[in-house]
């Protein structure tokens, strides 16, 4: 809770009342589905990245800053629209705006299969790029489903079906690519997408949204349909909403109440990407040659090859980015244990730590095994802080604003995804050493900005529209008599 928050005043404050006992504990029920095909369709278009780039090294003779511009071009394409999906989200809903960036994502991600030549396949990657860019959205929708005493769990959970998507996507081209080569395997990769798109009819809008935007019988639809699927009664009472026109400001972000928190979770998203995309590069890069040095030379790390010199993934390659990958399973687990009991703040900077940790032992000439290990484990905690961020970022911004925060957040990432590449696959041809160096300075830096975020959201209710200079309120008439003995509180977020 921020510090200005009692500036709210003295009014009893009700979201939509999912927390209401009445309406039972499955509110989440109808929109799961959304976050996990979402979910499963951006980590499989992140996971390709490394994987076509060395192919298409080979069969274009492409140099090193082309080969990176692969990669960068995606990034790009996130970089320049995460803010603008998280606008259209705050301002015409959840639903609108993750569907228009999911089935962007579709067509473009599809028709880039059928790329002629390199600069083709640059333009829709990073029209793909600009699509994906509104994936993080499925968050902003599913965490306003949730109540605040599972929220960080069930997101967690259900963010397993990001590292299936990446273990699928492995797995694909394992079967893929030997036979039938990487433009079907951009093709399939869209398969996720088309089960999105299907079921998104189905999807259900943001109560809250509704809320916040004045559709009052659009928000009792849905809750409605929350208390029938768990055979429960509404409570008592009439909401009653404010409508709210001012939204998805990105000024409001920038108020004395959220300027440190917003510059501080920009860094820690930037830090976040920059180092977990870096790690997915660097897995195949450092595999290719089959040990963290392949020439010594006084006791230095150097790798004087050819810029034009390139060399396919083998089936042990594939083996190993897929055992890498899968590293994110423990690394989800081990963030679940810990992310209620030491809070949100205490456990990304664990993760940040962690990782700087696990990057010192590369430093000395180890072989494959030891390799894979190190890189295996700092995976896990960096996707563990990765998740650990979309749990606590919707948790600190406000309805009015969330879609937003979590949209420039994933912007500020998508800027340190960008210029990973360059370090990850150019600036390694140069010197090892200094590659390592910035993803541990980084990530160390990241530790402490996570400890200097002002707010701690565990056990927090998500915040509606209350802010420093007096926003509106929603707020419900009701009487609770035969409500099950819940408390206000127990009734609200």
């Amino acid at each position: 809770r921020h510090d200005n928050e009692d500036q709210c005043g003295d009014i009893e404050v009700y979201t939509t009342g999912i927390q209401t006992r009445n309406l039972g504990k499955q509110t989440s029920l109808h929109p799961l589905h959304n976050r996990p095909t979402a979910g499963m369709a951006d980590a499989m278009e992140m996971m390709i990245l490394s994987i076509i780039a060395p192919q298409l090294q080979c069969e274009w003779r492409l140099p090193g800053w082309k080969v990176a511009m692969l990669t960068a071009v995606v990034f790009i394409g996130m970089m320049f629209s995460s803010t603008l999906w998280g606008n259209i989200t705050d301002k015409y809903g959840r639903k609108v705006g993750l569907m228009m960036s999911m089935v962007w994502v579709l067509y473009y991600g599809f028709l880039s299969a059928f790329a002629p030549g390199y600069g083709w396949v640059l333009v829709l990657r990073g029209l793909v790029g600009f699509g994906i860019g509104g994936a993080p959205q499925s968050v902003t929708l599913y965490s306003e489903f949730l109540p605040k005493k599972s929220r960080a769990t069930c997101i967690m959970l259900v963010e397993i079906f990001w590292v299936l998507g990446a273990v699928f996507e492995v797995l694909l081209a394992i079967w893929i690519m030997p036979s039938m080569g990487w433009r079907w395997l951009l093709g399939l990769s869209t398969a996720p997408l088309v089960l999105f798109v299907v079921l998104g009819f189905w999807l259900p809008e943001s109560a809250r949204f509704d809320v916040l935007s004045g559709n009052r019988e659009s928000a009792m639809r849905t809750l409605r349909r929350i208390a029938s699927e768990n055979r429960k009664s509404m409570p008592l009472g009439k909401l009653i909403a404010e409508q709210q026109e001012d939204r998805g400001r990105i000024r409001d972000l920038l108020t004395p109440q959220y300027c440190r928190t917003t510059l501080l979770l920009w860094f820690i998203w930037f830090a976040n990407a920059f180092s977990y995309y870096g790690l997915i590069l660097l897995t195949t890069e450092l595999f290719q040659s089959g040990e963290v040095c392949d020439v010594i030379t006084h006791g230095a790390k150097t790798e004087p090859k050819c810029d034009l010199e390139c060399k396919y993934l083998t089936i042990e390659d594939y083996k190993d980015l897929l055992w890498t990958t899968i590293a994110e399973f423990p690394g989800l687990f081990v963030t679940l244990f810990v992310i209620d009991r030491i809070g949100r703040k205490k456990s990304m900077a664990m993760c940040f730590l962690m990782f700087s940790v696990c990057i010192l032992p590369l430093y000395a000439c180890i072989g494959r095994v030891a390799l894979t290990v190190f890189i295996f484990v700092a995976r896990a905690f960096i996707s563990g802080g990765f998740q650990v961020s979309y749990v606590y970022t919707p948790e600190v911004y406000p309805t009015s604003n969330r879609a937003l925060g979590i949209g420039t957040c994933s912007g500020m990432a998508r800027v340190g995804a960008l210029l990973t590449p360059f370090v990850a696959q150019v600036l390694l041809k140069t010197s090892v050493y200094m590659t390592l160096s910035v993803y541990c300075v980084c990530c160390l830096l990241a530790a402490v900005a996570s400890m200097l975020l002002p707010v701690e959201t565990t056990g927090l209710g998500l915040q509606e529209s209350c802010t420093i200079a007096g926003a509106q309120e929603m707020k419900t008439t009701s009487q609770m008599s035969n409500v099950s003995e819940a408390s206000p509180t127990e009734t609200s977020y």
